[in-house]
């Protein structure tokens, strides 16, 4: 692990520990790296938790990092087609970073991920009680950032 991106995994650990959501600590951990207001991306990546709105789908944690791909190769401007270089390139790059995740943690969806249903309270107060939000959400953090360091 290099010093930069054990800056990053210490500044995405931070975030989660502050309280913010999995999507929140990946893309904030980057926002001043491309001029993106903190907490415009805070609030940017809110609805993103919890596998999109508690819905279990994709990690939160993914989802940022696949926002901070677009927020380095996402294409700008459009020569009148929905393609080109830049929409290719952050497609294949999102689709390297979900198939390194899948390999590091069996899964990119939050609900095999963390093994419960957080849309149900009392399933997710079963997360709180297991400890699974500061152990496996962090570990799907740190994850997202070292495959963004080798992405980026």
């Amino acid at each position: 692990m290099g010093l930069s991106e054990m800056k990053k995994t210490e500044l995405a650990a931070g975030y989660h520990e502050r309280g913010y959501g999995c999507s929140q600590a990946v893309l904030a951990s980057y926002a001043a790296d491309f001029g993106l207001d903190e907490g415009l991306a805070l609030r940017l990546a809110t609805g993103f938790g919890s596998g999109m709105g508690r819905m279990c789908e994709v990690c939160g944690a993914l989802t940022g990092a696949f926002m901070v791909i677009g927020m380095k190769y996402g294409k700008e401007k459009t020569e009148g087609t929905r393609y080109g270089n830049e929409t290719e390139t952050t497609y294949r790059l999102v689709a390297v970073a979900a198939a390194k995740f899948k390999e590091r943690n069996g899964s990119i969806y939050c609900r095999e991920l963390v093994g419960h249903n957080l849309m149900d309270p009392e399933e997710r107060d079963k997360v709180v009680e297991l400890g699974l939000f500061k152990t496996t959400c962090r570990k799907c953090i740190l994850d997202a950032v070292e495959i963004l360091e080798e992405s980026l």
